[in-house]
């Protein structure tokens, strides 16, 4: 019975079952990304609810009764609410969309079925927008449009079907003829404030960035993802790296472990600033996050402005958006490299001096015993000089600090740290010797592209740093970590530490991290340059750029050599496609359509439901003169030949069909 049926499998399938399969593989396409973020039990569902689809297709088996249906799919929504408490919402609500073109799949009974599951994954689509927005999710989408395209042509095509490459290449064409009206669309139509999404924190996919505390480990576990923090344009040259500090929230309270923000005081000082030279102008893209942080080069000059954000500035020169920051945000500032700040004035109350009573004694009395010089500049050279010969060591993987005294026990113990370590531990030394000090966080450095000349800044340029007030100068920024890792300020994390060697295999480092000038290097700056123009022209298009450049579109328009180059482009398009046409055009139908324009001036029109061989039937019934007759009648019979016979060439019936046609008069 096994070897009778081997043949029934292995023949060519039938035509519904072609197009279900079809079907099915391309509403995988939209369901498989989905799985990322929907619980395992619904994409455990779905697939066993189109494998199960599948075998019925292919062994020919009726579709599963309603009475079957009705119970599991109410079981489906009972486990969406399980697992959200709610049907409301965008996670809800995908799931349940999800389960629905699955179970959709089981009941199809007639054809307006199928296209019900076509367009709810055409809907899925836009759905996957919700939860990535990257370049290959848009790539992946825009295949599977065309898999739906197909899949919907294959339903309305009858009579002979091309096979599934041409259905496909069909689509992509569709697809392609929509895409520059899309984008017109995309650029032109009016543009609304906010996500697509609306719902209060279930829009975005922020991610976690720079916090405002600090302890042991924290800048260290941050310092080793690759995630973007945000990019930078200059409007002019790049300073150079020692001076790309991205200022962020400043620490003043310390318990032994953790570094915390200050208390704002009641009756803060005016903050005052005299700045040497021109500042630099530059626009900060600033990737998602859930702070409310925003990040300048030290120091700003003015208070920048976010389109639907309102900023404040701490009297620590912080900057902070009023909401946090759920997407992409743009802003311009202008900065000074060079700057006094609050030099006139000491700090109020002693807050930048106050430590915790009872920890950390010897390094309480190291500073204590350089008060005793009387200049505050020097004793903060000597504690720098004693980072630099005291044989300190940069790591990322620092030994854990876990008892009470930990800033002893790094000074005079471990002696190996990372930057949130020794700006730590130099902030205490500094108050221990009666010097106002206090810890800065955000980020040094950035790479630049030279592809498009923005300088990405990663969480892996995440930094802390320390200023101290010295009479005079007022507060003055000092990186204990350049002390010991010069490299890390210079040049980057990346050429101050060792290669990392992942699985053992050095090599395999440097691919991840390829020299700058080597093809892989060359390579992933092309790719960030497309990424970051991703971001900058599609995820960031907002409603002020939208109404920037149509007012930059309307002054070009107002100069007539403008419009009379887009008329001439216009016409030279037109051309082009009347000329591509023309040349498309087959030969034999055109002798075709002059033969019927011919015997319908003699009388005899060709219905538009009426093929060569019936013509021909009618022609030869019509008493037409012999000669003209028997031509006409052998160039129908040539002409249906050529077009339903066996594929051949038009190339030699040309003269032929031509010497026929002259003698039809």
């Amino acid at each position: 019975m096994a070897a009778l049926r081997l043949p029934r499998l292995a023949a060519p399938l039938a035509r519904d079952k072609q197009d279900t399969l079809l079907l099915i593989a391309s509403s995988l396409l939209v369901l498989v990304p989905h799985a990322a973020h929907l619980p395992v039990w619904v994409s455990l569902l779905c697939g066993a609810t189109l494998a199960w689809r599948a075998g019925l297709t292919l062994l020919g088996r009726r579709l599963p009764p309603n009475l079957l249906l009705v119970p599991i799919a109410a079981a489906a929504m009972a486990g969406v609410l399980a697992s959200y408490h709610t049907v409301l919402g965008r996670d809800p609500g995908v799931a349940m969309l999800v389960l629905l073109v699955a179970f959709k799949m089981l009941e199809m009974h007639a054809r307006r079925d199928l296209f019900v599951v076509v367009f709810l994954c055409y809907f899925l689509v836009l759905t996957n927008f919700f939860y990535s927005q990257t370049i290959p999710t848009a790539l992946l989408m825009l295949v599977s449009i065309v898999a739906l395209l197909a899949t919907q042509l294959s339903f309305q095509l009858t009579g002979a079907v091309p096979p599934l490459r041409a259905r496909l290449w069909m689509g992509a064409r569709m697809l392609g003829m929509a895409l520059p009206l899309a984008a017109a669309a995309f650029v032109l139509f009016p543009r609304i404030e906010g996500p697509l999404w609306g719902m209060p924190d279930d829009a975005h996919g922020a991610r976690s960035g720079l916090s405002d505390t600090m302890a042991p480990g924290q800048m260290s576990d941050l310092a080793q993802s690759e995630e973007v923090a945000f990019r930078v344009k200059f409007d002019g040259p790049v300073p150079p790296q020692p001076r790309l500090y991205w200022r962020g929230p400043v620490l003043g309270d310390y318990d032994g472990r953790t570094w915390t923000r200050v208390r704002p005081a009641r009756d803060p000082q005016p903050l005052s600033m005299s700045v040497d030279g021109p500042g630099l102008g530059y626009q900060v893209t600033l990737e998602p996050s859930r702070t409310r942080w925003l990040f300048v080069l030290e120091m700003p000059r003015t208070l920048p402005s976010v389109p639907g954000h309102g900023v404040t500035l701490s009297p620590e020169l912080e900057l902070q958006s009023l909401d946090p920051l759920g997407e992409r945000v743009r802003y311009d500032a202008v900065s000074h490299v060079r700057y006094n700040l609050q030099a006139a004035a000491s700090p109020v109350d002693g807050q930048w001096l106050a430590l915790p009573y009872g920890i950390n004694p010897r390094t309480r009395a190291a500073g204590q015993a350089l008060a005793q010089e009387p200049d505050p500049a020097r004793r903060v050279a000597a504690v720098l000089r004693d980072f630099s010969r005291g044989e300190y060591v940069y790591t990322l993987q620092p030994p854990l600090l876990p008892g009470r005294d930990a800033v002893d026990d790094f000074l005079y113990g471990t002696r190996a740290g990372f930057c949130e370590h020794y700006a730590g531990a130099f902030v205490f030394l500094m108050r221990a010797a009666g010097v106002p000090a206090r810890v800065v966080t955000g980020y040094q450095g950035g790479e630049l592209n030279p592809i498009d000349g923005y300088l990405t800044v990663r969480q892996s340029d995440a930094h802390a740093w320390a200023e101290v007030w010295l009479p005079g100068r007022g507060w003055v920024r000092v990186d204990p970590t350049a002390a010991v890792s010069p490299e890390r300020v210079r040049r980057s994390l990346a050429r101050a530490l060792p290669p990392p060697a992942p699985f053992g295999f050095p090599g395999l480092g440097q691919l991840l991290q390829p020299a700058p000038d080597s093809l892989l290097g060359r390579i992933r700056y092309a790719f960030g340059a497309v990424n970051n123009g991703w971001n900058q022209w599609v995820l960031n298009y907002t409603p002020q750029r939208q109404h920037s450049l149509v007012e930059r579109l309307r002054e070009g328009m107002s100069h007539w050599q403008a419009i009379a180059s887009i008329a001439m482009l216009c016409g030279a398009l037109f051309l082009a496609r009347k000329f591509s046409l023309r040349r498309k055009t087959d030969p034999v139908d055109t002798l075709y359509s002059a033969l019927c324009q011919r015997l319908g001036q003699l009388g005899l029109p060709r219905t538009p439901d009426e093929g060569p061989t019936a013509y021909a039937r009618r022609v030869a019934a019509a008493g037409l003169p012999a000669g003209a007759g028997a031509a006409a009648e052998e160039f129908l019979r040539r002409y249906s030949a050529y077009r339903y016979g066996a594929p051949a060439t038009g190339t030699g019936l040309v003269p032929i069909l031509k010497d026929l046609l002259s003698k039809v008069r």
